[in-house]
């Protein structure tokens, strides 16, 4: 079965993606959940309070450029422009590897 599509089609499709993808990256602070994720809670479910506690305590193999998906100091805005940002991000490394194994 062969499916012919034009390249026209495949950008709006591109163009269609990387536009939610930016939407969804905009609207996330506002609709995340205050509530532990699902592997902080089943942490919770078997460690003791004193391990978790040291281990949020300890420091990280390596720093994060922007902790929480936030920048410091910049409340919500912050938030939505460090999640935009990786966004990008992710978005450019998956089109440079894209690029390099279509050779």
């Amino acid at each position: 079965m062969s499916v012919n599509v034009s390249k026209g089609t495949n950008m709006k499709f591109l163009y269609a993606g990387i536009a939610i993808a930016l939407l969804i990256s905009v609207l996330a602070p506002f609709l995340a959940s205050p509530d532990p994720d699902g592997l902080e809670s089943a942490a919770g479910n078997i460690m003791d309070e004193a391990t978790l506690s040291e281990m949020e305590t300890s420091a990280p193999f390596v720093e994060s450029p922007m902790p929480d998906y936030a920048i410091e100091g910049q409340g919500k805005t912050g938030e939505i422009l460090a999640i935009v940002a990786g966004t990008l991000l992710v978005l450019g490394i998956s089109f440079g590897l894209g690029k390099l194994a279509k050779k």
